[in-house]
């Protein structure tokens, strides 16, 4: 799953591609704001902001920009989930405009923060404008050692758990060995069990990669082919137009224009959606969103598709193969998409802020089941024995693996998409894997081949829980 109908204000206000953040020591001299109409805004509106009163805040709104009292709750949410706003360089400033370029203080996320006001006193605020900024020259993140980096890692973690901003489990191995696992927060808040390495955290559309590995599997021994239509294998499929021109490939990249299960309809339907054909029948009939090859949309319900096809191509369920073929080999025995109605040993609760101020569990969001677009359960101990059986090419032929990962795709969120594997170059570091984000879940599993490492992270909290942890690990990764 992604995030579905589900605004964070993080998202929302600053679009935070990535989630990437950074501490303080990297930061130059603060630089003072200049002495304008625009300048002295910008500072009042940072100072309110970063001191965290809310009726300080909402006082400054009312006075100076009051049209922006409308986001106050998204606001309010960016605060507790940045920790505020430091200046790093003053871009360009006029009496009336001032552009800066800021960092929050909880992450490595850079934007430009522009303020404009109008030209007669008292010099209202017209807008803000945030637009997030990749991280380099002057304000590149320093490579760490693998004990400076775990060093970090560990206070960065305690900061964030101090402020209820993660609770999860964290492991990084380099080269097949952990150099760091640990386990923070509650798995369940009203009986107070603490997580663990051994607890199951829900995958969202982490669940991808095994999807992309079973339809690689399939087209090793021939069973299937990538150029072909889906409609060569689901010779039933109600829209005609989908059947025909929609490929194996497309559905694989996100290409083929065939849309989200998330909406209204899902959340109408969502507990009588048992099995993947119940998910066909309710949007088999809709056409593609776009001609299948001419963009890139990201598609849950093509994944589901592709789950369609496992099942009849291989004669299993899609649950029966994936256990089979891709988790028995790797030594995966904690790893299911068991029913939600079902008892699971070490399960953890979900918990998301759905009235931004206090954590309740995600039992109402949730599907009846996982499914091939995402869902699910893992530990991060098992999803490193995924990974290293995916590098020592246990489940695929080394060839099929090199197409399964490497980028086919430009994607606007700043990494490239390969067939159910994000890749991306991350301050000089490419890494591979694919991340899980729905409401009470966060997830992220990243395969660096150059120095070796491999890490995961996941949480039983709202995105960016566990992405924020996973950048602050890409951004410092040591050079190989």
């Amino acid at each position: 799953m992604k995030l579905r109908n589900y605004s964070f204000a993080v998202a929302a206000l600053l679009t935070f591609i990535n989630g990437v953040c950074f501490a303080q020591s990297y930061l130059p001299q603060l630089p003072q704001l200049p002495d304008t109409p625009a300048g002295n805004q910008a500072k009042g509106w940072l100072e309110v902001f970063n001191a965290g009163n809310v009726e300080k805040r909402r006082e400054f709104l009312q006075k100076n920009y009051p049209s922006r009292l409308e986001r106050f709750d998204r606001e309010t949410e960016m605060r507790r989930a940045t920790g505020g706003f430091d200046v790093m360089k003053v871009a360009e400033s006029t009496p009336t405009k001032i552009v800066l370029l800021i960092q929050e203080r909880m992450g490595d996320q850079a934007a430009q923060f522009t303020v404009e006001v109008e030209p007669a006193p008292p010099h209202a605020i017209k807008q803000f404008q945030f637009q997030v900024l990749p991280r380099t020259g002057e304000f590149a993140i320093p490579h760490l050692s693998e004990s400076e980096l775990v060093t970090s890692l560990r206070k960065r973690i305690d900061e964030l758990v101090a402020v209820d901003l993660f609770s999860g489990a964290v492991l990084i191995a380099n080269n097949g060995k952990t150099v760091f696992a640990q386990a923070y927060g509650l798995a369940d808040r009203e009986k107070r069990t603490p997580n663990t390495l051994k607890t199951r955290f829900r995958l969202g559309s982490m669940n991808k990669m095994f999807t992309a590995v079973a339809t690689l599997q399939l087209v090793q021994t021939g069973k299937l082919d990538l150029k072909a239509p889906l409609g060569n294998y689901l010779t039933n499929y109600l829209n005609k137009d989908v059947a025909s021109k929609v490929t194996i490939e497309q559905l694989l990249t996100h290409t083929g224009g065939t849309g989200d299960i998330f909406g209204p309809e899902f959340d109408k339907n969502r507990l009588e959606l048992k099995t993947l054909q119940d998910y066909v029948k309710l949007y088999g009939n809709r056409g593609p969103e776009f001609q299948p090859g001419s963009q890139w949309k990201y598609s849950n319900y093509g994944f589901l598709l592709l789950g369609v096809i496992v099942e009849k191509v291989s004669g299993q369920s899609y649950y029966d193969y994936v256990r089979d073929h891709i988790f028995k080999p790797a030594g995966m025995t904690a790893t299911a998409s068991e029913p939600e109605d079902q008892v699971v040993a070490d399960r953890s609760v979900g918990y998301m802020r759905s009235d931004g101020t206090s954590w309740q569990p995600n039992n109402d969001t949730l599907p009846y089941r996982g499914t091939s677009a995402g869902g699910g359960y893992s530990t991060v101990e098992d999803l490193l024995k995924f990974a290293t059986a995916l590098q020592t090419n246990k489940l695929l032929k080394p060839q099929y693996t090199e197409m399964l990962t490497t980028g086919k795709v430009e994607t606007p969120n700043g990494y490239k998409y390969a067939y159910g594997f994000q890749e991306a170059a991350v301050n000089g570091t490419r890494c591979f894997g694919h991340g899980g984000g729905a409401p009470g879940m966060n997830g992220e599993l990243k395969i660096c081949p150059g120095p070796g490492y491999v890490f995961v992270v996941l949480a039983n909290l709202d995105p960016p829980a566990a992405t924020r942890v996973a950048d602050f690990i890409t951004n410092r990764l040591p050079m190989k």
